[in-house]
């Protein structure tokens, strides 16, 4: 038997399986499905994990359970191009004849002295699961600070501001103002929210301290003084993905031809965070790249050549709790309600692998 590796269940891997699944593959052509996890988490929606308004079950989503796929559960070590074997942890090495790299990022600290050790994470199921207990064992009245006010910082900001009412909530941003990578009227309409349900913003804040209890402001040469600090402030490829001496971005992302694979490795594929794209990184960027490499392969199988459009994406989407949010689709800006309400349904096709 052939086989496709594919390693990590994230949107970019799942979306390879189920659609080679769909599609069919040849008889002698099995997938090897790698993660550490026995599930895939729906990481866009870790945010609400961590602030505790939903639990972890609702997060999960089943691996296909066909015949044609096996499963394998550990954290893979290394990655040997050249003797084409996979090292899991607790495993023998396996074997491919394709392979798939989507292991997904990990925060991007910046150099900031005690980031790492001390803010807690919303990147991985675990981090956001510790994440939230270390949230929901602060003190009524404690004070929070979220570290960048970007999508994922306003999210985790406004989910814990329905969550936990009494608590006081900052969000800090290098940058002039929360979302400023996005359009004036979203900017405002969140500035709004948050001013309207008592969420300090705080712009042109660049940390070059971490410590318990404290964050060491170098414009100011303010210590601004809080109870926990939640990190949004960034991503970059996992460390296993940093180590590989291969060509890469200036994210530190796998530079790929247009068929998706390494330059130098034609029969390996890179999908979502670790993948250089012109596009953000995104779960729904890696889901659509996932369907791509499914064609790309299924042509090859075929020996046909395979003919790939550009990916386009339908919108972004962002909540502010249950009841509002906002958005992009096209370039035209979305507030309130509706956006909520798409988010809800976008979430609910995912649970069930639509899309």
């Amino acid at each position: 038997m052939r086989n496709v590796v594919i390693l990590g269940g994230g949107y970019g891997g799942t979306a390879i399986a189920n659609e080679l699944l769909e599609k069919g593959m040849p008889y002698d052509v099995s997938i090897v499905l790698i993660d550490r996890m026995p599930f895939q988490g729906l990481k866009t929606e870790y945010y609400a994990l961590a602030a505790g308004t939903v639990s972890d079950l609702e997060l999960r989503v089943h691996f296909p359970v066909d015949p044609r796929v096996k499963l394998t559960y550990g954290e893979v070590t290394n990655i040997d191009m050249e003797t084409q074997l996979i090292h899991v942890e607790g495993h023998d090495p396996i074997s491919y004849e394709w392979l798939v790299i989507g292991l997904g990022c990990t925060d991007k600290y910046h150099g900031i002295d005690g980031a790492e050790q001390y803010a807690n994470s919303i990147q991985t199921f675990s981090a956001a699961r510790h994440t939230y207990a270390r949230l929901n064992d602060v003190k009524p009245y404690g004070q929070v600070t979220i570290v960048g006010g970007g999508l994922s910082g306003v999210e985790v900001a406004s989910e814990l501001r329905e969550s936990r009412p009494d608590l006081n909530i900052r969000i800090l941003d290098r940058g002039p103002k929360v979302m400023s990578a996005f359009p004036g009227k979203l900017q405002d309409f969140v500035a709004e929210w948050f001013m309207e349900h008592h969420v300090e913003m705080r712009g042109h804040v660049s940390l070059h301290k971490v410590e318990p209890g404290m964050l060491h402001d170098s414009n100011s040469g303010e210590t601004i003084y809080t109870d926990i600090t939640v990190w949004t402030a960034g991503i970059q490829p996992v460390e296993l993905v940093q180590r590989m001496n291969l060509p890469k971005d200036n994210a530190g992302r796998l530079v790929i031809n247009a068929h998706h694979q390494l330059p130098d490795y034609n029969n390996v594929y890179v999908v979502g965070d670790c993948a250089a794209l012109p596009l953000s990184p995104s779960g729904q960027a890696a889901g659509a790249q996932g369907k791509q490499i499914a064609e790309v392969l299924s042509a090859i199988w075929q020996d046909k050549t395979p003919r790939l459009g550009k990916i386009k994406l339908k919108g972004v989407l962002g909540s502010l709790g249950k009841k509002s949010g906002f958005g992009i689709m096209g370039s035209t800006p979305i507030m309130g309600r509706v956006p909520r309400m798409i988010k809800s349904g976008v979430l609910w096709r995912s649970k069930r692998h639509l899309g």
